[in-house]
């Protein structure tokens, strides 16, 4: 299996894609892993040159700043662009990108290209939960606004995603919603309720926002407004507790006699909050296989991206969504 890697998209690209795509390439043999990017920057990156690790020269860099659009379409020979389009024409059958995501996104619908039957892909990160097995919650960004007919789309590609990819034989799929009752919610959830009742998944119906993290349900569906407001509003809880918690434990003499006897805990919790153990959020619904890294992604974060690419070509994600959503459709 072929991986196409950005190698210029991110806060630490590339040397951290670069350390992430070596490591990657050392452990798993049965990847071909492709660095997408400058090669006259690239190459004196890499001390060692595993066989199957490649560089695809890109002469262009879609920034951070860049409008999505308007880059993806004027710059041509963007190592962002350049990794789609590698997936549309099957050099490569995935992509992972930790570059601008707006970016990433207009990639994913101009050059790889939506599947039949899907109206809008949806970006599907994996957050924590209490009980290690965390929840895939899609959309969290990729679209600010939604129809019934999308969360149904992304309930079905959420249900699917974590049976193939996570082993999950009957995933819980839950609605966001701001209460748990069935007519809780504003028009968009009152009216794709009853749509993901009728759904051959195992809905569980409403989850309200603080129950995600106990674990209420395996994936969480919503709007990419809402969701990504969650996922925003997650991390920096997350990032203020920690802060909160070295103040404390700084403070005297005793507390940091505290802190060494509870730091094997407290670093448990961190990995477990940390977003670089999942790698990066696919973009379901699109033909081919495309991988979203967190911005500020560092080499571990790219490797188990490409470990989470790995695992979902091998599970046949793609084929087996496109294989359900056209079937829907020709009953429809």
């Amino acid at each position: 299996m072929r991986i196409a890697i950005d190698a210029m998209g991110g806060d630490h690209a590339p040397a951290s894609t670069v350390e992430g795509a070596l490591a990657a390439a050392n452990q798993w043999k049965d990847v071909e892993i492709i660095l997408v990017g400058d090669q006259a920057v690239l190459e004196p990156l890499l001390k060692e040159r595993p066989a199957n690790l490649l560089i695809h020269h890109a002469g262009e860099v879609i920034e951070s700043e860049d409008e999505p659009v308007k880059a993806v379409r004027r710059k041509k020979d963007a190592s962002m662009v350049v990794a789609g389009r590698m997936v549309r024409e099957g050099a490569a059958e995935a992509m992972i990108s930790a570059g601008n995501t707006g970016a990433l996104m207009t990639t994913g619908l101009l050059v790889v290209g939506r599947m039949e039957g899907i109206e809008r892909p949806g970006l599907a990160p994996m957050l924590p939960t209490m009980d290690d097995k965390g929840v895939l919650a899609l959309d969290l960004g990729a679209n600010m606004d939604a129809k019934p007919e999308h969360l149904v789309q992304y309930a079905l590609m959420g249900s699917i995603y974590r049976q193939k990819v996570h082993g999950m034989p009957s995933p819980r799929v839950g609605l966001l919603n701001v209460g748990t009752e069935e007519m809780k919610g504003n028009e968009l959830t009152k009216a794709a309720y009853p749509l993901l009742k009728e759904l051959p998944i195992h809905f569980v119906g409403n989850v309200e926002s603080r129950d995600v993290l106990s674990g209420a349900c395996d994936v969480l569906v919503c709007d990419g407004f809402a969701g990504n407001i969650l996922l925003k509003a997650l991390e920096g809880t997350a990032g203020a507790l920690f802060s909160v918690l070295k103040q404390e434990f700084s403070k005297n003499l005793k507390t940091k006699l505290a802190a060494a006897v509870m730091m094997p805990s407290l670093r448990n919790l961190k990995d477990k909050m940390d977003y670089k153990e999942h790698g990066g959020a696919p973009l379901l619904g699109l033909s081919g296989l495309v991988i979203k890294g967190h911005g500020s992604s560092d080499a571990g974060a790219i490797k188990n991206a490409v470990r989470q690419a790995r695992a979902a070509l091998q599970s046949k994600l793609t084929e087996s969504i496109t294989k359900e959503i056209t079937g829907r459709v020709i009953q429809g």
